[in-house]
């Protein structure tokens, strides 16, 4: 008798450019589980909660939980894992047996490729452009595993990102310092300058958080780009002529669905089969 296949998706608006059905049923394949991923966009916040009924009606596995629903799932969900709890923001939802527990990869995914520089970043200041779900995953992992001495939150609207933070209970946690976006002369400082916003993504490739050829870049900084599509961002490209370190986005979107992929499976992704083959896409089509 033939074993059911076991559904997983994205959930996002507008996603269909995501790399993680290919990274998730490559793990799949190589595993050989009866399972796939696809993507369910939903074009209105209104209808998320409608969307997590259903899953639970049809026994969907779980999902990734992408831009803008990380925190508007939160309300639907039966528990929360203390890391979500924490940010109040999810990426990852297990289905079990009709529960749906959210979880938050993105801190630990987020925080992967950082580790080797883990010194270098203890008790400097870092900067990060926004303020949504990923942002919060991203001081949520400096929190943890860093140690920096203040955090500036360049963001578009201060009253807005106060709110936020304060909801999360960030304010009373960790040197937040909230900054209008055009006072880019703070980062000539920075350990770390993190991109958590969509610019730069495929299709907006000419837009970026810092001017081109900006002379707040130097060789001492770290650039981590949270898009992964392209590759090499017009941020990640400038950093790079300046002599920074580089870190892209796919280096978080591996982590973050290595965890996800757990969760789901209480298997080990391999890591290194997927790598490739979601490197060889993107580079196919740059060409």
């Amino acid at each position: 008798m033939m074993q059911a296949t076991k559904i997983f998706a994205l959930l996002g608006r507008a996603v269909d450019y995501s790399y993680s059905p290919l990274i998730h049923n490559t793990a799949f394949q190589e595993l050989r589980l009866p399972c796939h991923y696809t993507v369910f966009n939903i074009p209105s916040p209104d209808l998320v909660g409608d969307a997590l009924q259903g899953a639970k009606a049809l026994g969907l596995g779980g999902f990734s939980v992408t831009i803008p629903y990380k925190q508007t799932v939160v309300p639907f969900l039966d528990e929360l894992s203390e890391e979500a709890a924490t940010i109040q923001a999810v990426n990852a939802i297990v289905n079990d047996n009709g529960r749906l527990i959210g979880h938050n990869t993105d801190i630990i995914g987020f925080a992967t490729p950082l580790f080797p520089y883990k010194e270098r970043i203890a008790g400097e200041t870092v900067a990060l452009f926004g303020a949504g779900g990923a942002a919060l995953a991203a001081i949520e992992a400096f929190n943890r595993y860093f140690a920096p001495s203040e955090i500036l939150l360049f963001v578009r609207d201060t009253a807005k990102a106060r709110r936020q933070l304060e909801e999360s209970g960030y304010h009373s946690k960790t040197l937040i310092t909230i900054i209008e976006q055009q006072q880019l002369e703070r980062i000539r400082d920075c350990c770390v300058v993190i991109n958590a916003t969509p610019l730069g993504t495929k299709g907006r490739e000419r837009e970026c958080i810092l001017p081109l050829k900006s002379a707040l870049l130097n060789a001492d900084q770290i650039f981590y780009d949270m898009v992964y599509n392209p590759l090499k961002t017009t941020l990640l490209y400038t950093a790079s002529c300046a002599g920074a370190t580089t870190i892209s986005g796919i280096e978080m979107l591996l982590g973050q669905a290595e965890h996800a992929f757990t969760l789901w499976t209480g298997m080990t992704m391999p890591v290194e089969s997927v790598r490739t083959k979601v490197l060889h896409e993107i580079q196919q089509q740059e060409i």
